[in-house]
């Protein structure tokens, strides 16, 4: 599900576009720095203009980058737009970025579903589902709280995996799980006991929290996730213009 192409691979105008990216999550371009102009670009990656205007205009989309006509552009913002298997993979979108994403599985466990999650999940109360709890990190940070429920044939996959060794949701997708439509609504709450002890935040303190209901393309929902964020950490905005659908953004603030 989750697949990264070596830089060989990638067009130019995409390993150009991916290296300042790079440069602007990880804050050697701040916002507000110039951005190294076409010819400088053109002679480090020894490329002509068009594979360079190409990465340039991919990032003015993006909204990274801004500057009027005549003028230099600058780095407007740290945020990256995140494709559909990024958003759903947290180690994808934390890599992403130039942190290194981590993950600390507290429970694995089949239980009988719950009415909230059954109907989630469209199934009868009490049939059985895989849950898991897991303490995601960035740089060693506690960053968010993900309680996953997946449907039991799904589920059951992640018995033979090793939840801390990275993406589950790229192990899921070698094994042939479809997980291509999702749906989120996003809101906030306040942290419970167990977010508070986990995510080191007060209790009561304010956390943005994604629900997530991820189906296949027949339709059929695999997987409910209740995922919360330290908002000092992550911010969510939508981005959305007359010539493309909204896109669903999640960002890392630095502190």
């Amino acid at each position: 599900m989750t697949c990264t192409l070596s830089g060989m691979e990638m067009p130019l105008h995409e390993r150009i576009a991916a290296d300042l990216r790079r440069r602007i999550a990880s804050g050697e371009l701040a916002v507000g720095d110039p951005v190294p102009s076409e010819s400088q670009l053109g002679a480090q990656w020894n490329a002509s203009r068009a594979p360079v205007r190409q990465a340039l205009t991919s990032l003015r989309a993006e909204g990274m980058i801004g500057g009027g006509r005549g003028k230099p552009a600058v780095v407007r913002r740290h945020t990256l737009s995140q494709p559909f298997e990024t958003f759903l993979s947290f180690s994808s979108w934390a890599a992403g970025l130039g942190h290194v994403p981590g993950q600390r599985t507290l429970e694995i466990a089949r239980r009988p579903a719950d009415a909230d999650i059954a109907d989630a999940l469209q199934l009868d109360e009490g049939t059985p589902v895989v849950q898991l709890l897991r303490q995601r990190l960035i740089d060693g940070r506690p960053t968010m709280l993900e309680r996953t429920t997946f449907v039991e044939p799904v589920g059951r996959l992640l018995f033979d995996f090793d939840c801390d060794s990275g993406s589950l949701y790229a192990y899921l997708g070698e094994q042939g799980v479809d997980m291509t439509v999702a749906r989120h609504q996003i809101d906030a709450v306040a942290a419970d006991a167990q977010d508070s002890e986990l995510l080191e935040v007060a209790l009561g303190a304010p956390l943005l929290r994604e629900r997530r209901c991820a189906s296949g393309m027949d339709g059929r929902p695999v997987e409910h996730s209740d995922d919360r964020y330290r908002p000092d950490m992550v911010s969510f905005s939508i981005e959305n213009s007359q010539q493309a659908h909204p896109a669903l953004l999640r960002d890392w603030r630095a502190s």
